[in-house]
């Protein structure tokens, strides 16, 4: 398995997870448990939904606070099942990636019946996650998993993976809003629009490290495809998202301070679009990275809209 020191991967065998047993540390690493972003990043978007101001119209504060619980959770878990999936899918195309060939499955640390066994046990833990929500929270959850179940194919097939990847990952921010309220609304949709393009941004900035190996083995993404004009495509992203995350504010009735604490995120964001480098690696996964803070901010500006 590649060292964690090896600038082309990703992949941290250091820490805690360098002191579990030797038959679980391929589990986690599996689960991706070794790069916390990524359950970061599907969290965020649900605890929008659960913190915009109109989907707590009769919500109690502990309410609020065991919805964002059960998400936490389920993000840990739902996020794991989706690599583990991902990996199965794409073991053949992850050994011929420099960054990915260390992952458990392309590197033969874990066969595919351990991955099927360890799969079924997440999606069986998501379950137990899911019926503690409303019935549309249930029904938007296991729709989901179609979601999850064809985002790793979508490499193999369009131009646009990213794209993909925002719908799938993003799926948080409605289930999230219907969770709080029961119902779908105009803000719900807003809310979905606005973190399937910040998504599509901070994940083609992600696929830049990946463009060479990408091409020799036929993978398409939109990071490739965009490559040529990253700064024009991920600030577009973003202000795009922006204006989408304060017209759901807006359709929410939101209080005021709402909107200059998400100004503030956006222009972090467009910040980072102008910098963008797709033939600097280690700039673009220290700004995927960022982008954990970003989604923390909007999540604040959500909560600082019940304050007014």
């Amino acid at each position: 398995m590649p060292s964690p020191a090896t600038p082309h991967t990703d992949i941290r065998i250091t820490g805690w997870i360098g002191r579990l047993p030797p038959s679980v540390r391929p589990y986690a690493l599996l689960a991706r448990l070794d790069r916390p972003i990524g359950t970061w990043l599907l969290f965020l978007p649900g605890a929008w939904g659960i913190l915009l101001p109109d989907a707590g119209g009769g919500i109690q504060p502990d309410e609020r606070i065991r919805l964002l619980v059960l998400f936490g959770i389920g993000s840990v878990v739902m996020r794991s099942a989706g690599c583990v999936v991902n990996d199965m899918w794409d073991r053949d195309i992850d050994r011929q990636v420099s960054r990915t060939a260390g992952r458990p499955l392309a590197s033969g640390a874990l066969r595919m019946r351990h991955a099927a066994v360890f799969l079924v046990m997440l999606l069986l833990a998501g379950l137990l996650i899911l019926i503690q929500l409303n019935p549309l929270s249930r029904i938007l959850g296991a729709s989901s998993l179609l979601l999850v179940g064809l985002y790793p194919l979508a490499k193999r097939f369009t131009w646009w993976p990213q794209l993909i990847m925002g719908f799938t990952f993003g799926f948080g921010a409605p289930m999230g809003y219907a969770a709080a309220t029961g119902r779908c609304d105009a803000a719900q949709a807003m809310l979905y629009l606005a973190t399937i393009l910040w998504q599509l941004g901070f994940d083609t900035i992600y696929g830049f490290q990946d463009m060479e190996d990408d091409a020799r083995i036929g993978v398409k993404s939109t990071s490739r495809l965009m490559a040529g004009r990253a700064r024009a495509f991920v600030g577009a992203c973003y202000g795009a998202a922006g204006v989408a995350l304060l017209a759901a504010g807006a359709m929410a009735h939101t209080g005021i301070w709402f909107y200059p604490v998400s100004l503030l995120c956006v222009a972090l964001l467009l910040r980072q679009a102008v910098s963008v480098n797709p033939a600097s690696p280690s700039l673009c996964l220290a700004q995927f990275r960022a982008n954990r803070n970003i989604g923390l901010g909007i999540a604040i500006a959500c909560f600082a809209g019940l304050l007014t």
